[in-house]
Formats: C-alpha cells, structure tokens, sequence
C-alpha cells in the first residue's frame, strides 16, 4: 500500500466525451470462469476495426455473486460464472465508434462453445469519481508487492498523476492462447477528476483488447480489502 495524505484542493471539471462505456444486455445462462481469451477472439471476429481501435478496450463479464468482480471462483478451469438478467457486457470506445459498436446488438457469440446472445447497448461516459480501480493489470511472475506498487508509481508519475494513495490485490493468473498471464488489481484514490478521466481513457499496461488495464470507478476501498 502506498498512502500520503491529500495533496491539495480539488476543482470542477466536465466530462469529455472522447471515450465511452458501452454496455450490452445479454442472453447468456453460463460462461467460463476464465473467458477472456474466448471473448476477445469472438469481438475481434465480430469487429474487424476493433484491434486497430487505440482507445478500445475490453471489460471481462462478472456478475453480482462474485462481489462485483473481486471474489472469483478457485478453479477456473472447472467452474462457469452464472449469469442473470442483470450481467452486463462492456466495451470502451472512442464516442465515435458508438454507432459501430452497437452493431453487436442481435449478434451470437459462441464463448467456448456457449452461447452468448448480446442485445441492446446503451452508453454511459466516463466517471470522474476521485477513486478508480483495474481488476486486471498485467504484472510480472513472481513480482512482490511493494516492487509492484513503485511500477504502478512510476508509471502514473510518466503520465503526469500524482499518487497519494494506491493499493493493489493478490497476484493470479489468467489462460491466455499464449501462455499463463499475470496480473493484479489496482486502486487509485484520491485523484482530481481530469486525472480520474486520463486514467480511464489510457489504462496501465498492455491487454486491454482481452479485459486489462481498464479502470473503474468506485466509491471506496472496500472491494480492494475483500480482495485478499
């Protein structure tokens, strides 16, 4: 954990709407735990732009017994993640991709021989809450923590973010066509809201085409202690 305290007053700022959320309705009863290989292959298929699209970003599906993300099932090779009416699928794109993306919408996905019906999409513009969270942020095997953490610095520093507190979850692993990848999650709290938005259009590190990088927000650190 990397913690200081506030670094200064805070100012107004409107959202650009450079970069999206959108969010897909599904009809879908069950996915593989471990799916992000499956489901990056399937909306590559389906957008062929999608791969050239910089700003273009993946979110992996979670659902609301798994503690919105933060509590996966043990074996993932073995268990499925149970959807309901509720799952969401998300993508960011560029606002002007918005159109392009919602030609999902009536499309089947097949997810390691599921089958995922994806209906409407409706979009939702970036948050500007002072605290962000990544799920998955590619690491090196082996990494400890505290190595971990000054990466995460570093790294925020290059894009001219001041940290004051940031913490990250256990490190895990993830199936890729590849090899294993390794990951942890990440918060970051206290940032002024242009930050919180630069943050969220540029993401930390590679994979975000296959659910990496991303960031979230969120209202407290709450799910980063449930994590471990």
């Amino acid at each position: 954990m990397f913690w200081t305290e506030d670094a200064g007053g805070k100012k107004k700022y409107g959202t650009p709407g450079d970069v999206v959320d959108v969010a897909f309705k599904l009809d879908c009863k069950l996915l593989p735990v471990d799916h992000a290989q499956s489901l990056s292959d399937a909306i590559h298929s389906a957008l062929p732009w999608f791969a050239e699209e910089a700003f273009a970003g993946l979110h992996l599906i979670h659902v609301a017994e798994s503690g919105n993300g933060w509590m996966r099932p043990d074996d993932p090779e073995n268990e499925v993640l149970c959807l309901s009416q509720r799952t969401r699928m998300t993508l960011r794109v560029p606002d002007s991709r918005i159109d392009d993306v919602c030609q999902l919408s009536g499309k089947v996905l097949d997810i390691d021989g599921h089958a995922l019906t994806v209906k409407e999409g409706t979009s939702k513009k970036l948050s500007v809450l002072p605290t962000m969270f990544a799920r998955y942020i590619l690491g090196k095997q082996q990494m400890d923590e505290d190595a971990f953490l000054q990466q995460m610095v570093d790294v925020l520093q290059t894009m001219d973010i001041p940290v004051t507190k940031i913490m990250a979850g256990r490190q895990r692993k993830m199936r890729m066509r590849d090899g294993d990848v390794y990951l942890r999650s990440l918060m970051v709290a206290e940032m002024i809201p242009e930050n919180a938005f630069k943050l969220q259009m540029h993401g930390i590190g590679g994979g975000r085409k296959f659910g990496c990088g991303l960031f979230l927000p969120q209202k407290g650190i709450a799910a980063v202690n449930a994590d471990d």
